[in-house]
């Protein structure tokens, strides 16, 4: 009892005993699964770094990466909740299985689409066809985890997958950024498509344990979402969550888009030097999801939920009116850490929350807040084009501090957490 007790405490607080954390790695298909994950997401922060800076070289104009962005981000917000039902009721690994191929082929078209530098629009197609797959398959990947670990060991293993999600962000501008000073940046979209059958061989590796029980979780699932949408509206702190995570989408997270234009326009530094910053703010996502998974119980969620956002913004703030570049990594690295506090503290909640049966359409719903980042990323591309970046980066700031304030007075369920 006071074993169950202690665990229960711990899931109450979002955060993970060590031994709980570990549980996970010690399964061999979970394993796996994570090379895979790694791979995989190593390739797309290579392919999202050099077409942000071939779509800046090409075009020169920050509107256009704000336009190229929204159309990778905004599927979210139309194939999210497909996604949701379609990991409730099918096979996961299969679907998985399905959804790598598909990406694969369109990252070789996008390839060819830069390489012959073929007018913008058909490049915007390819990119949102692409987004539609990549966006449906971390729904599909996230609700695949309980087939993979015991039932204790699934806060560490959504834990460990954030961690891998963190040092993929890493690795990935950071390469891209070294190889982009020996080749032309549409050769790592390419590198990216030619890298996925390794991911097809790990999902091939992981045991079919998903097969027996997709009939079984068809007939469970037979409400759809309007279940997954009765259980949010019954439980208001959910709901608060999920309006905060507006916040950030909006105001913060469209940086990623507008890195390229602050580098050049702000820093004056080169394709090397934006990678770095990118990997910078990996590096600081990394260091807040693996504190969250080895650290104490946090008391007061609510509060560290509102202030990380807070302390993003003014992250953001310091990198704006840095005055030498290890000011800028530094800040960089500020805003990746508590960002990441954010998120992983918001997703543990709502995961540990809901039945496996429920997960993949609580997921999709969750994470269409990333729908949100386009509209950031074109609104303050919009003001960088018309004003400077530095007007665009104060927007971003000062809207993420400001509105994060007014949700957290409005929504009293957020602060009493």
């Amino acid at each position: 009892m006071v074993e169950l007790k202690a665990r229960a405490d711990c899931a109450s607080q979002h955060l993970l005993p060590r031994s709980a954390f570990l549980n996970a790695w010690r399964s061999k298909p979970f394993l796996h699964f994570m090379w895979g994950s790694l791979i995989s997401r190593v390739g797309d922060w290579m392919d999202l770094t050099a077409m942000n800076w071939a779509i800046l070289q090409w075009t020169h104009s920050p509107l256009a990466l704000g336009a190229v962005n929204a159309c990778r981000l905004l599927p979210a917000l139309l194939c999210g909740l497909p996604a949701g039902v379609l990991a409730d009721r099918m096979n996961r690994r299969q679907l998985l299985l399905l959804l790598q191929t598909g990406i694969m082929l369109l990252s070789l078209l996008l390839f060819f689409l830069f390489l012959q530098q073929v007018h913008l629009g058909a490049v915007l197609v390819g990119i949102a066809a692409r987004s539609a797959l990549q966006t449906m398959e971390p729904i599909v990947r996230n609700a695949l985890f309980p087939n993979l670990v015991t039932k204790e060991a699934v806060p560490s293993a959504i834990a460990a997958n954030v961690a891998v999600l963190n040092l993929s962000r890493i690795i990935g501008p950071a390469v891209a950024g070294t190889l982009m000073l020996y080749m032309e940046p549409e050769m790592l979209i390419l590198l990216n498509g030619l890298s996925t059958p390794v991911v097809l061989w790990s999902l091939l590796l992981l045991p079919r344990t998903a097969d027996a029980s997709a009939s079984r979780m068809a007939q469970e699932t037979s409400s759809g979402l309007g279940e997954a949408f009765r259980y949010i509206r019954s439980h208001p702190v959910v709901l608060s969550l999920l309006w905060l995570a507006v916040v950030p989408m909006v105001f913060l997270f469209p940086y990623t888009s507008m890195l390229p234009v602050f580098a050049r326009d702000l820093l004056k530094v080169g394709p090397e030097s934006f990678g770095a910053l990118l990997s910078m703010s990996a590096a600081g996502a990394l260091t807040g999801s693996l504190w969250l998974s080895f650290g104490r119980p946090i008391r007061r969620t609510g509060l560290w939920l509102l202030g990380s956002i807070v302390m993003c913004g003014l992250g953001l703030l310091c990198f704006l009116f840095s005055s030498f570049f290890w000011q800028a990594l530094a800040s960089m690295y500020a805003v990746g850490l508590f960002s990441q506090i954010y998120r992983t503290m918001s997703r543990i909640t709502l995961q540990m929350q809901v039945d496996d049966r429920l997960r993949g359409r609580l997921l999709s719903i969750a994470l269409m807040d990333r729908g949100f980042i386009p509209l950031g990323a074109l609104l303050f591309g919009a003001v960088a084009e018309w004003a400077n970046a530095l007007a665009a980066g104060l927007a971003m700031a000062a809207g993420c501090i400001v509105v994060t304030l007014l949700v957290g007075g409005v929504h009293r369920e957020i602060r009493t957490m």
